[in-house]
């Protein structure tokens, strides 16, 4: 989100902070902003239920197409990934803050460690993953 530089007290403050917290993260928010307007959103809801999981492919849908576009890997970085992307399984305590290190950089994330193993592939791996294999 951009910043805002003026009297957080205005009217304009109030508009650009509307504007910019409805703006979509990814590819689910703008899904979800056009049923929502056609009215698909409430068909579904209504047929299926208010838990239909729509919040969870949007959840996956802005994950896999986020809008926030990730900075270039560094020499250094493609290098230490290089032998590791389509192997990885296990991590390791020092490999774990290695890529973490990585990740927060690429996606301007503040990601921390974590005992969970599984959980670190899942989440901050298979997007170093997918974000080396953009360069091949």
């Amino acid at each position: 989100m951009s910043e805002f530089k003026g009297d957080k007290r205005s009217k304009e403050y109030r508009e650009w902070k509307e504007k910019h917290a409805a703006a979509s993260q990814g590819v689910g928010d703008t899904v979800e902003k056009i049923t929502t307007a056609t009215g698909i959103k409430k068909a579904v809801k209504f047929l299926a239920g208010e838990d239909c999981g729509c919040d969870e492919r949007k959840e996956k849908l802005n994950a896999l197409y986020s809008y926030h576009k990730p900075n270039c890997l560094l020499e250094e970085e493609y290098n230490y990934l290089k032998p590791r992307v389509g192997k990885l399984n296990t991590v390791q305590p020092d490999e774990q803050k290695k890529l973490l290190e990585i990740y927060n950089r690429v996606f301007n994330d503040k990601a921390v460690l974590t005992n969970c193993g599984s959980c670190f592939l899942n989440n901050v791996w298979s997007k170093l993953e997918n974000l080396f294999k953009t360069y091949s």
